[in-house]
């Protein structure tokens, strides 16, 4: 690996997602028709989808649609109903009720903020929300179709996941690593692989590169939740703009506690090789899906 092409890259990558994350938040703010909304369940809404976050999902649709050579501004729909799932699973996951956190993105969870009623019904207009955003895009009636299978089915696992990860029902015959994997491909992996088979969808993608961006997809989803998983036993809550060290506290098995921190590093580097080729596999195109890995593999936050 060179060292300098990867510190490259990762800078290209870091000026990708902020471009990205500016672009999807203008399209959350401005595609959404907030004022039919009851006023207290519109500023509730608006609390727990603007305003924070990297918006890594979003951004993957779309630069998945311009992997494949697809014009972005087709998948701006696409983009902006994942990361309402997204949200959606944010303002439910925090409640008391699931994982109980008090802090998201640096400020008040919503639940907090709004209370525990208006956040139940705020997410559940958000998932709404979600599906009536692909059915109002511009793509072909037969891609809007297979948008909305893609979305549901990757918010159907990621649901399991949370499932699996808070109230149990994993397979007992499997080793606790594969357990903490069966967990994290569905609670964390199945919407990034969904962002980039989303993104490829919108762009047209041939049954070569939808594979392609599968495999970068599924890297990508477990890579991220190793490094969240690392961040939880390494950073501060001030510093990541949420609650850490909780899963040690509830005894949850996570990567480092089944790993150790070493053999995590590990895997994060394979995972991100794993992401960079399958990106390769695309051509001059996948280049800054490759980046976006590059940043993944390193974040702090």
């Amino acid at each position: 690996m060179d060292p300098t092409k990867t510190m490259n890259q990762v800078e290209e990558g870091l000026a990708l997602l902020a471009e990205g994350g500016e672009r999807v938040e203008r399209l959350l703010a401005d595609s959404i028709d907030w004022a039919r909304l009851p006023t207290n369940l519109a500023d509730a809404a608006r609390y727990g989808v603007l305003g924070g976050g990297k918006r890594l999902r979003p951004v993957l649709v779309l630069t998945s649609c311009g992997a494949v050579s697809g014009r972005e501004k087709d998948a701006e729909p696409a983009a902006a109903a994942l990361e309402l799932v997204h949200c959606f699973s944010l303002v439910h996951d925090d409640l008391p009720a699931l994982d109980n956190d008090e802090l998201r993105r640096g400020r008040p969870t919503l639940h907090v903020h709004s209370g525990e009623p208006m956040a139940i019904l705020a997410g559940d207009l958000m998932l709404a929300m979600a599906f009536g955003t692909i059915a109002a895009g511009p793509c072909p009636p037969e891609v809007r179709a297979a948008l909305v299978e893609e979305l549901a089915t990757g918010t159907s696992e990621m649901v399991a996941g949370q499932v699996y990860d808070t109230l149990g029902g994993l397979p007992p015959q499997i080793s606790p690593i594969e357990q903490v994997k069966l967990v994290h491909r569905n609670k964390t992996g199945a919407l990034i692989r969904a962002a980039c088979r989303m993104g490829g969808l919108c762009g047209g993608a041939s049954s070569d590169e939808l594979r392609a961006l599968t495999a970068y997809g599924e890297a990508m989803g477990l890579m991220f939740q190793i490094v969240d998983d690392l961040l939880d036993v390494t950073q501060s809550a001030e510093h990541v703009g949420k609650a850490t060290g909780k899963d040690a506290a509830l005894g949850k098995r996570t990567y480092p506690a089944v790993l150790g921190e070493s053999a995590c590093h590990e895997e994060v580097e394979r995972l991100r090789s794993d992401a960079v080729m399958a990106a390769e596999q695309l051509g001059d195109g996948g280049y800054p899906l490759a980046c976006l890995a590059e940043v993944m593999a390193v974040r702090t936050r």
